[in-house]
């Protein structure tokens, strides 16, 4: 029986991917630039080889017997241009899983409005889902809005910002509306495919059924924790300004945020 390939196992999604996978005993192989890393966190049956996006004898290697690849990487918070990269990776995936007869590629990207103007990370999650289509096998691509679930990076920002700030001044874009969904959810989506067919490169967006900001998520945090937050909105801190303001009070965050 061919193996599943899972790309992305020590990130917040694929490490929960990996271990539903397991707890089901789905035959799986993750690919993981330090594997020692890795080992200690998976069962026996899990097989754990070396590899990088940016490595394509190790993508060949990786996906002999794979019938199905999870595409959970991305270059947010690495040295120089994460566009560039996050082309470049999905160009190598795409190829490696054609030329070794992967069946299917599913990709996790970024739930927005592609009628506006998009920011550079989702105007990158999208690129990377189009050049996975136009290289590769059948995608199957989820595209999600803000992950709740303690460990999701944007979960740890809010909880960080919220128990640390009792006044917030706050951009515009934090009032932007989003459709949060639970992890729960995200990797039930992921797991489900396995056992669909589809005709063509669907797109699924997942996002939750309710539409609420940032802002709106830091009430409601702090409404459950009994904390009192105060708000202040103004128009002109930028998302340049906000990130270095970020990375006073949530170093850990500061480069992805």
């Amino acid at each position: 029986m061919k193996q599943i390939l899972l790309t992305g196992a020590t990130g917040y999604i694929g490490a929960h991917l990996l271990k539903a996978f397991e707890k089901e005993n789905t035959p799986l192989r993750c690919l993981a630039r330090k594997p020692e890393v890795l080992r200690n966190r998976v069962l026996a049956t899990t097989d754990v080889v070396q590899g990088d996006v940016f490595d394509v004898p190790s993508l060949n290697k990786a996906m002999q017997n794979i019938s199905t690849a999870y595409y959970l990487v991305h270059s947010m918070g690495h040295d120089g241009d994460f566009e560039e990269k996050d082309r470049i990776a999905a160009e190598n995936f795409a190829r490696a899983a054609k030329q070794n007869g992967v069946s299917r590629i599913v990709y996790l990207g970024g739930l927005a409005d592609t009628t506006t103007t998009l920011s550079s990370h989702l105007r990158s999650r999208h690129q990377v889902g189009e050049i996975l289509r136009q290289h590769g096998p059948q995608v199957v691509e989820f595209r999600a809005s803000i992950i709740i679930g303690a460990g999701s990076l944007s979960f740890e920002m809010i909880r960080s910002l919220t128990e640390r700030l009792p006044v917030m001044i706050t951009p515009k874009w934090v009032s932007q509306k989003a459709q949060p969904i639970a992890i729960g959810d995200v990797i039930t989506y992921l797991k489900m495919v396995l056992d669909k067919t589809f005709d063509g490169n669907p797109i699924f967006e997942i996002g939750g059924e309710d539409q609420i900001s940032y802002g709106g998520i830091m009430k409601e945090y702090a409404r459950q924790r009994g904390l009192r937050r105060l708000m202040i909105a103004i128009p002109f801190l930028t998302p340049r300004l906000s990130s270095l303001w970020l990375a006073l009070i949530t170093p850990l965050f500061a480069r992805i945020g």
